[in-house]
């Protein structure tokens, strides 16, 4: 029962927001700064939850190098702007790559 509260205040939280998005004045929304944060907050978000994942294992840090070189080959992807997909490939390629030459 707890769960099912959870899911429904953390479903009306994002009903709200949104709301709150959309009903903010456009003169607000066009500030620089406003633009600004608007548009680096994510890629801080998705580089923190990135490096989250590559370093850590059940709450604690751990070292894996298979995934450590996932991640630089993504990072290389990036760097000669592939297109998000193939970056996922490349990174899941190499990974798997490393994993079964016992890179562990």
């Amino acid at each position: 029962m707890m769960l099912w509260i959870a899911v429904l205040v953390a479903g009306a939280g994002c009903y709200g927001l949104k709301l709150a998005g959309l009903s903010a004045p456009r003169r607000l929304l066009d500030h620089p700064k406003v633009r600004a944060f608007a548009m680096t907050v994510p890629i801080a978000l998705l580089s923190a939850l990135v490096a989250i994942q590559a370093v850590t294992e059940d709450g604690v840090l751990a070292f894996d190098p298979a995934r450590l070189g996932g991640l630089a080959a993504a990072a290389v992807a990036l760097v000669f702007r592939a297109p998000f997909l193939v970056v996922l490939v490349v990174a899941a390629a190499t990974a798997a790559g490393m994993r079964a030459l016992g890179v562990s």
